[in-house]
């Protein structure tokens, strides 16, 4: 038996790790679905709706370069926790925004919290997983990730529906709670590259920690893969409510059981098989997704189109991450990941905005069947990085 198979995966860090990104994105992601139609009840245009999601990640792609940069040298513990305590802070203030223009600057605040936070949190946790066994270390953190974004909008959407927005914010400032606490008790791993960096040689470039060449192609996937999807975040609540659709939550709940069976099987097959070929299946089930909620008219509908989704987008965006982390040396884990974050937040920022936009013209179904486009150009370049993965296997040396 292969010794590298024995290398421990289920740490008390990294479960205290995962558990802690788990209750951070319950906290944030509850908020997603609620932020938009809760700005609209206080007078904000389409546009305006837009920019509740635009703004937010312009906040955390501007952050992000300067978070990499500081994880070339710093000690990961107090640069998760700062970053989970003002995500905390910043959540408990939203009930006084009641001013349209006093709202998105608390988004764009926000944006810069969740952009630190998604940084830091995702490079301590590769940090503590067997290189031998990335991909499924990686997969089960991305599944915390991508639970809290399935389960959480749903909850979200029944409190917002049966109480006050105010009482939907104290939940989720509870959940941030859990969350600090959580990752408190971890024992954070350095490395040693980080350890013995000397921060005077390390000259900052705001584009070398924007970007890590070496994982720019999933970057990009997951850019056009959340463009679409950003499209869905922001009117998901608005399209049901206009086609008369009571039971929007099941989006949700199915989209997180499946993602909840897949994942585990989607990690092994990204540590035996590569990324690739995981990457255009997913894909091709979100691309089925997107056009199943399109067509819904019934709750049987929206159902079919969370299992398709949890099926795929469930698991897109945790094989996309470790793609990239799989490929970037240790030192610069951190630039990668934000890069990852980054594209996925640009993404659903810039599918609100220009779908915000559109949606002053068009019918949301119809949207919907048009961000689905941004799935087909995420299938092509997985299918030209599949390309120049063979012709660098080509150009090794035969042993």
């Amino acid at each position: 038996m292969n010794p590298k198979s024995k290398e421990q995966l289920w740490s008390r860090s990294f479960v205290l790790l995962m558990f802690g990104n788990f209750f951070l994105f319950m906290s944030f992601q509850m908020l997603i679905p609620t932020l938009p139609p809760y700005i609209k009840s206080i007078g904000a245009s389409g546009l305006e709706i837009g920019l509740v999601t635009t703004l937010f990640s312009v906040g955390a792609v501007f952050c992000r370069p300067f978070v990499g940069y500081m994880l070339q040298y710093k000690a990961r513990k107090p640069l998760v926790l700062s970053a989970a305590i003002a995500l905390l802070i910043i959540t408990l203030l939203y009930p006084l925004t009641q001013v349209v223009t006093l709202f998105l600057a608390f988004r764009l605040l926000h944006g810069i919290a969740w952009g630190w936070s998604t940084t830091v949190n995702g490079t301590a946790a590769v940090d503590v997983v067997p290189n031998s066994r990335i991909g499924e270390g990686m997969g089960y953190f991305g599944l915390s990730t991508t639970i809290g974004m399935i389960i959480a909008p749903s909850l979200g959407i029944y409190l917002y529906q049966v109480t006050e927005f105010k009482y939907l914010i104290y939940i989720s400032g509870i959940l941030g709670v859990i969350a600090v606490v959580l990752f408190v008790a971890v024992i954070y791993h350095t490395p040693d590259a980080v350890k013995n960096a000397n921060k005077k040689e390390l000259k900052f470039s705001y584009l070398d920690s924007l970007i890590e060449k070496t994982s720019f192609g999933p970057a990009l996937i997951m850019l056009m893969v959340t463009f679409g999807y950003g499209t869905i975040v922001t009117f998901i609540v608005i399209f049901s409510e206009e086609r008369g659709i009571d039971k929007v939550f099941l989006f949700y709940l199915c989209n997180a059981i499946m993602a909840t069976i897949c994942r585990p099987i989607t990690g092994k097959w990204f540590d035996k098989k590569g990324p690739i070929g995981l990457t255009l299946v997913c894909i091709i089930f979100t691309f089925a997704g997107i056009w199943a909620l399109s067509l819904a008219h019934s709750n049987f509908l929206i159902a079919i189109s969370g299992i398709l989704f949890g099926i795929g987008f469930g698991s897109l965006i945790p094989t996309l991450q470790s793609w990239a982390l799989s490929m970037t040396p240790p030192s610069r884990r951190g630039v990668a990941n934000g890069m990852i974050f980054s594209s996925l937040d640009l993404g659903i920022g810039l599918g609100g905005l220009v779908f915000g936009f559109l949606a002053e013209f068009f019918e949301l179904g119809f949207l919907f069947q048009i961000s689905s486009l941004f799935l087909i150009v995420a299938f092509v370049i997985t299918l030209i990085e599949k390309k120049k993965a063979k012709e660098k296997r080509r150009q090794l040396p035969v042993a």
